[in-house]
């Protein structure tokens, strides 16, 4: 029987920087096995202080006290966490205890970390690294043929056990960490001739626990959970090799645990081969067929499973291949792309790189400051913009939409530029790098999901949270945050949207309504992102996340950005999978309806602005500011107004230098007594040359819009609807349902890629 085999006592392969020094058993308060002469320090210690246990003496069980001699909550646990860094000669161990920096974002970056893994946790020594490859025409969904197989589950006695990890919850909480972790020897074949698969995934974000060959071409796989829980498993990204080509295997995955899956609905694995890489420069690409997403019977306990299987084809002999749920994206890549931009002479004048602080296991959570140096001389008060994404470590895809948005705002495009004169730019690209490294779909080390633990003052529980609603609450003292984004993958629905946050009856400004940011998106990519997709009530079990939290701290446009797993159901990317291309031109999009936001001076000092007026009666109009529109900041905000430039980047078109002197416009929140959200209209004027001009109709549709489609967002209850009913205006008010085609601007669900044949949110 093939096993995949652990670091045994005396070998010291494992051990961060080349240690040689001998093993010693340390007793089971301690790992199992740890380097002779290395001292712990105590998990109950104070943040800056702490006592360092006896070498082979068990720690005192973690959570007993803080430090100040109280007893901390149960949502404590596996806080007081500290790391320790070990360096050596060839005959001595000496431990070197790491203070945790919480540093907040002061400190530049000077330098950028090793990644810390969990004590326990094998690593193997090679480095995974693949290609950036996009496919020349999107990958259809699968469709389902109605004879998929769907195998039942196989206890181990009726199989082979070829590969076993770590149990997940081995550990009841997170101890301390080391530098890349132990390392692992690998899966040892009994014979030459075995054409038994070899799998790994002890490695960077990987995420498999158990493989059973069931017969030659057939394969079991077990998830691991997320650390110490035994919940969440969605995330998988392992290795596969000593494969035969052409054969038809079938790899079922047992213990999901969610009903719905986007793999009832199309969604098809992922597959990476090194030799296509190196010799086609093919990377990432779907496969599978006869995909099957069921209930299992390997349910016990009160627990139900349901399986994922799939049959498919190695493309090449002895190959070394990857399979994944999405495109992987791990901490080194991140930090991999920093320092890219560190090191950029130009990008480095307007891209500041800080540490916010440190993860539970020691890693670095960066913050990201972007905007162009002021001009000397000249002092603006400019609004502040934060976006942060990977709370959740198996959302992969939240990283390829942030990694679009740096590229697009660090660029030199006018676009950017004005951008960047415009707003200042808070962004944390990975809240949780702990959970990135170790493969977890949901949590981090704590076992907690993270993005319900924006109300709590778990400091050291939660650092990355606990500094990152810090920062905003600084920034919300020097500057106005005009928009709060979280960037998150979804796994149970198709097509991009997002969530905000409103409340019933509030009068708003229309620049503080939470329907307009979506709607300008949903203009700029009609054929990914779905406005009809949407969400703006606030439900009780999500008050903890960051988008209800900072709506509540006083950013009224607070967004959670979702984008599927799988794919679009619009226009002509309908039934096809999203690719990394598709997930970065999110985040460049994103740019374009932001900049929807602003005003600027033309070259001949003609100013644009959108208004909105209330009309309580025929002689008085309120006027409030909101965004301008694409045309009239300088292009059309449908996809086409994304070009291509000569690397493939997407890129606006160039603004003027007299543009690039703009500043947002300003946003001046109405009473509740002067505004009343019936009487809104949406016009457009610009003033200096148009003042005597009616305003557009097509504008005022479109907030008139707003109105209808926030009224459809709400729930169906008839009580709901004859309240609604109330609020909208006579039948000789309403605009008519007949437009022609110049005047249509197309709010519903795209059948095809319109933007590409006509503007689709332009005001003239």
């Amino acid at each position: 029987m093939a096993v995949a085999a652990r670091a045994r006592p005396g070998e010291a392969a494992g051990r961060s920087g080349g240690q040689r020094g001998p093993l010693t058993y340390r007793g089971p308060g301690l790992s199992r096995w740890a380097p002779a002469g290395v001292l712990r320090r105590s998990l109950g210690g104070r943040h800056h202080g702490g006592t360092a246990a006896s070498p082979g003496c068990p720690v005192p069980p973690l959570g007993r006290q803080d430090g100040t001699g109280r007893a901390p909550p149960s949502g404590r646990k596996a806080a007081q966490a500290k790391q320790i860094l070990l360096s050596s000669d060839l005959e001595t161990v000496v431990p070197h205890p790491q203070e945790p920096q919480n540093l907040d974002d002061s400190s530049p970056a000077s330098q950028f970390s090793l990644v810390y893994w969990p004590h326990q946790c094998e690593v193997i020594r090679d480095r995974v690294e693949h290609i950036d490859w996009i496919p020349t025409t999107p990958e259809p969904l699968y469709t389902p043929t109605g004879l998929e197989m769907m195998p039942p589950y196989q206890t181990p006695d009726k199989g082979t056990v070829i590969y076993l990890g770590e149990e997940a919850n081995k550990n009841s909480c997170f101890m301390y960490s080391r530098v890349r972790g132990l390392c692992p020897l690998k899966q040892i074949l009994s014979q030459k001739e075995d054409n038994t698969l070899i799998f790994e995934a002890r490695f960077e974000s990987g995420n498999l626990q158990k493989v059973v060959k069931v017969n030659e071409f057939e394969y079991q796989l077990t998830l691991r959970t997320d650390l110490y829980t035994s919940r969440h498993t969605q995330w998988y990204y392992f290795q596969v090799s000593n494969m035969q080509a052409g054969m038809p295997y079938r790899f079922t995955i047992v213990n999901f645990t969610n009903r719905n899956s986007l793999y009832k609905r199309g969604l098809r694995p992922l597959l990476y081969s090194e030799a296509d890489a190196k010799k086609h420069k093919v990377g990432w690409r779907r496969t599978g067929n006869e995909i099957k997403y069921y209930k299992n019977n390997a349910g016990q306990g009160g627990h139900q499973y349901f399986s994922l299987t799939w049959t498919f084809q190695f493309p090449h002999d002895l190959d070394t291949c990857y399979f994944a749920h999405c495109y992987p994206y791990t901490y080194s890549n991140l930090q991999e792309y920093l320092v890219a931009v560190s090191k950029d002479p130009v990008k480095s004048t307007f891209c500041k790189i800080h540490i916010l602080c440190h993860s539970l296991a020691g890693n670095i959570v960066y913050v990201l400051t972007i905007t162009n140096p002021p001009e000397s001389g000249k002092g603006t008060k400019r609004k502040a913009v934060i976006l942060t994404a990977r709370v959740h470590p198996g959302e992969t895809n939240s990283s390829w939409i942030m990694k679009g948005f740096l590229d697009y705002i660090l660029g030199n495009s006018g676009t950017a530029q004005l951008l960047r004169d415009s707003f200042v730019f808070k962004v944390v690209p990975m809240l949780n790098p702990d959970g990135v490294i170790v493969g977890n779909h949901r949590c981090s080390l704590t076992g907690q999901d993270l993005n319900r633990k924006y109300r709590s003052n778990g400091k050291k529980c939660y650092p990355s949270i606990w500094y990152t609603r810090n920062m905003i609450k600084r920034v919300m003292g020097e500057h106005d945050v005009f928009l709060y984004c979280d960037i998150h993958g979804h796994n149970g629905k198709k097509n991009v949207f997002m969530y905000g946050c409103e409340r019933k009856q509030q009068a708003k400004s229309p620049y503080m309504h939470p329907h307009v940011f979506p709607l300008l998106l949903s203009k700029s990519c009609p054929d990914k992102f779905s406005f009809t997709d949407c969400r703006f009530r606030v439900r009780k079990s999500k008050e903890g996340t960051g988008r209800v939290v900072m709506w509540k701290m006083g950013i009224n446009n607070s967004y959670t950005l979702e984008a599927s797993i799988c794919g679009s159901k619009l226009g002509c990317r309908q039934s096809t999978h999203f690719d990394m291309k598709d997930l970065e031109s999110i985040g460049q999009h994103f740019c374009v309806a932001l900049l929807d936001y602003c005003v600027h001076n033309e070259t001949q000092g003609v100013e644009t602005q959108h208004k909105i007026f209330q009309v309580p009666d025929p002689v008085k109009k309120v006027k409030l500011p909101i965004a301008a529109s694409a045309k009239q900041v300088g292009g059309d905000s449908s996809s086409e107004s994304l070009t291509r430039d000569g690397k493939g980047n997407h890129e606006k078109p160039s603004v003027s230098q007299e543009a690039r002197k703009s500043v947002c416009h300003d946003m001046i929140p109405s009473t509740r007594e002067n505004v009343c959200s019936s009487s809104f209209n949406l016009v457009s004027q610009k003033m200096k040359k148009h003042n005597s001009k009616s305003v557009s109709k097509s504008a005022e549709k479109t907030f008139q819009y707003l109105k209808g489609h926030d009224r459809s967002t709400k729930n169906n209850s008839k009580q709901e609807e004859r309240k609604m009913k109330e609020r909208l205006p006579s039948k000789s008010t309403r605009p008519k349902k007949t437009r022609t085609a110049s005047q249509d601007i197309n709010f519903g669900k795209s059948k095809s890629c319109q933007a590409q044949d006509t503007p689709q949110f332009s005001v003239p």
